[in-house]
């Protein structure tokens, strides 16, 4: 839904620019899609700043990808069943920010859901629709409950074999907070993106803007913007299944997963989130996607600093919940 190309309204388009005056991006390649951090033309200086700060996004993916045997992520499924894993601290602090996500989504938002993945073929792109009893057999393995984690020593341990995690649907958003950790107090204001689904603006923008301007996508007319928002030190995800997909027998079956059933969620056709950071409204945006807007009220009423833009599937207006300072909206 985000519309990465149409970030900034006040990007001059019908003529030359002075030179020092262009727009500053720096990007990188990472976790399968591309970070980049867009800085206005006072922030000169950022460049270096900003390549520093993408260099924590090649070191997390090490860290947390599932795809390389050498990943930390993959040690500690490959151990966490037979002994406690002790785990690097930051890492640890982000497994704690799941499990409380886990707890205030209802089971919605959940890392443990890897299973049910492989099961319908979405993590290796070998779409299939899974019997009712394979379907069954990935859900005793679902469950961040399962997941035994000692604040004490820093380690974690699986309730069970067969549990594994997988961080795809917030290590987007995580790193752009570290990247952000990273060159605040040494760049004044940036907008930092991981591929089409999350950003995180700090500071106003260029000099005399009151926030970074961000196109929200149509979920369902895809040349079309739902809405404009004006972000401030905040983040903003959002999660579809408009472009990961797969057809069977004339029935859609998007790639997101409830976890509490094992079939694919699809009473949403796109929700957006803005929140204090991009960790929580990557795993918000999944979350609300998969519970609807029940969810979503009930979530955002408790929580003042979260707003949610939804699109039902079968709706034709979106709907808001919640709200956040930091954040304007103009629906379109």
């Amino acid at each position: 839904m985000l519309n990465r190309r149409n970030f900034l309204n006040g990007l001059p388009r019908s003529r030359p620019t002075p030179p020092d005056r262009y727009w500053l991006h720096v990007n990188r390649s990472a976790m399968a899609c591309r970070f980049e951090v867009t800085m206005p033309p006072s922030e000169h200086s950022g460049v270096v700043v900003a390549r520093d700060a993408l260099d924590e996004v090649d070191r997390l993916e090490e860290q947390l990808t599932i795809f390389r045997e050498s990943s930390e992520v993959t040690f500690i499924n490959q151990e966490a069943a037979s002994a406690p894993v002790r785990v690097e601290s930051t890492l640890f602090e982000l497994l704690l920010l799941c499990q409380q996500l886990y707890c205030e989504t209802d089971g919605a938002f959940d890392i443990t859901s890897g299973p049910l993945s492989k099961c319908w073929g979405f993590l290796r792109r070998q779409n299939r629709v899974p019997t009712f009893d394979e379907i069954e057999a990935a859900r005793l393995y679902i469950g961040s409950d399962k997941l035994l984690l000692d604040c004490e020593s820093h380690t974690i341990r699986f309730a069970r074999p067969g549990v594994e995690i997988n961080l795809g649907s917030i290590g987007k958003g995580y790193a752009l907070d570290r990247i952000a950790a990273t060159m605040r107090g040494r760049v004044r204001t940036a907008l930092l993106s991981a591929g089409s689904s999350s950003i995180l603006a700090f500071g106003s923008g260029d000099i005399g803007h009151n926030g970074w301007s961000v196109g929200v996508r149509h979920p369902k007319y895809l040349d079309r913007r739902l809405a404009l928002l004006r972000l401030r030190d905040c983040a903003m995800s959002t999660s579809g299944s408009e472009e990961q997909y797969f057809l069977h027998e004339g029935k859609r079956y998007g790639h997101i997963i409830d976890p509490r059933t094992g079939q694919p969620a699809e009473r949403v056709a796109g929700v957006t989130v803005i929140a204090g950071s991009a960790a929580v409204s990557d795993a918000l945006a999944t979350a609300f996607y998969v519970g609807g807007p029940e969810l979503a009220e009930r979530y955002c009423s408790r929580h003042p600093d979260v707003l949610a833009i939804m699109l039902e599937a079968d709706a034709e207006r979106p709907v808001v919940f919640g709200n956040n300072s930091k954040c304007e909206v103009e629906m379109i």
